[in-house]
């Protein structure tokens, strides 16, 4: 037997390895990779996104980040993971209008997908406090409005899971040297946001066409539907602009689209506000933050609210200046870059190969963004 020492929220308790439990600690300690400097593997166009001094990336830490993503341990109930909301099949969304907690309480806000997250400038859909994936991450294991892990008022006994595990103690060794075998919040925080920070989609179709060289990368079709995306007509990439396809990089921008009038005075559902529920701004009722459209094919369904089910939904939405126009009473708040168009039946088929263009299955195949627990 070995004994450890490690904290749980504030206090120090010691707990001993069986000679099983060693024999594995010593595997993983073989199986990690040395400290070193994070390959991103990112192409020559793409540099990393910011890292904090205080974080800097590991492949330790990303391993272990890795793990606590898809690991249900790390909920009040034990059966619930960051990936339950985010899973890889579906660009890191969950394919629900809204994700439901491990109280079975529905939440407000589409789960929005994870890919380049780590380049905008604010994390949430209408949140401008939340800046740091270090914040961003606490939120859905702490957040009691709504729940979603359920981590609050049960910390003890989550972290108690981390520290019995026969693995988590050598991983956060591994990871975190400098804090001298304790295991906290603070360190899974550093972790998770850490795993979510290497997310960076940049070998889609798109990006081997546009910014490899490669003609022959995307169909013709998908080639108009860029032009088409691009165009004053349709003025998409007014909002949806950049590598990243989206103004909130590196600096936050918030639109109405025109979801919804339900008072006639550009009123939306109740709870739902946007940037008004923190500005209490009138003129940003209505407003979220623009999402990028990386892998967005894999997204649906799509909104704040996940109201739109599919890309001809959201292509309907845009074409008729806004879906409460589309209903024939058009929001008085809409954005001023929302002004409709018309799409023949070829267009609309080139608009969404372009959209599909920028699904990166490279990426979603990629080990490391794969649940471990095989």
């Amino acid at each position: 037997m070995i004994g450890q020492t490690v904290n749980m929220s504030g206090k120090r308790i010691t707990y001993s390895l069986s000679r099983w439990a060693l024999a594995t600690w010593f595997a993983v300690v073989l199986a990690l990779p040395s400290q070193a400097d994070y390959d991103w593997g990112l192409p020559d166009w793409l540099d990393p996104p910011p890292v904090p001094a205080d974080n800097p990336v590991t492949e330790e830490k990303v391993a272990l980040g890795q793990r606590l993503f898809f690991e249900l341990d790390l909920s009040g109930p034990r059966y619930m993971s960051c990936a339950t909301c985010h899973e890889p099949a579906m660009g890191f969304s969950d394919g629900r209008e809204t994700p439901v907690g491990v109280t079975g309480e529905f939440h407000s806000r589409n789960s929005m997908g994870l890919l380049n997250v780590a380049y905008q400038g604010v994390l949430t859909w209408a949140d401008p406090e939340l800046e740091t994936l270090e914040e961003q991450v606490r939120v859905p294991l702490f957040g009691i409005n709504p729940i979603e892990m359920n981590v609050a008022g049960n910390e003890e006994s989550v972290l108690n899971n981390l520290h019995c595990d026969p693995v988590y103690p050598v991983m956060f060794a591994a990871a975190f040297p400098e804090a001298d075998g304790v295991i906290n919040y603070d360190l899974v925080a550093k972790a998770l946001a850490t795993y979510v920070r290497v997310m960076v989609s940049a070998t889609s179709p798109y990006d081997m066409y546009r910014y490899g060289g490669d003609e022959t990368a995307v169909s013709e079709v998908a080639k108009r539907g860029e032009e088409l995306f691009m165009s004053d007509r349709l003025n998409c990439s007014t909002c949806h602009t950049g590598i990243h396809f989206t103004d909130a990089s590196p600096t936050p921008s918030y639109h109405n689209t025109g979801l919804y009038n339900v008072d006639g005075a550009g009123g939306l559902p109740e709870g739902n506000q946007g940037l008004f529920e923190h500005s209490g701004d009138a003129a940003d009722i209505g407003r979220f933050r623009t999402p990028s459209l990386r892998n967005v094919a894999l997204t649906a369904p799509y909104m704040h609210d996940g109201s739109l089910p599919d890309l001809d939904a959201v292509i309907d939405h845009y074409a008729a200046g806004g879906e409460a126009a589309r209903l024939g009473d058009a929001s008085p708040l809409v954005s001023e870059h929302i002004t409709g168009f018309e799409l023949t039946d070829d267009e609309r088929t080139g608009l969404i190969a372009f959209l599909e263009s920028l699904t990166d299955e490279q990426f979603l195949a990629d080990a490391r963004f794969q649940t471990p627990f095989q």
